[in-house]
């Protein structure tokens, strides 16, 4: 598993996610809080305070092509 802190600004940055996410098989979970969402979920993702950063987890090992994808995310 690999954890990164992810900034979403607006809702095309949400739309943009989502969809870079569901293009992956492996489990993407979002956790704010006590919060943890699935990350290829947008309803989900809106329930968060997406004023702040939030701790993405990543459930795989291999992940330089996600990365690559979802750079402009991290912070």
């Amino acid at each position: 598993m690999k954890t990164y802190n992810i900034m979403l600004n607006t809702i095309n940055d949400v739309k943009d996610f989502v969809n870079i996410v569901c293009g992956f098989e492996f489990d993407v979970d979002l956790i704010s809080g006590r919060y943890a969402i699935d990350a290829k979920s947008i309803m989900g993702i809106f329930s968060l305070d997406l004023s702040k950063p939030i701790r993405m987890e990543a459930h795989t090992d291999d992940d330089s092509a996600f990365l690559d994808k979802i750079s402009r995310f991290i912070v």
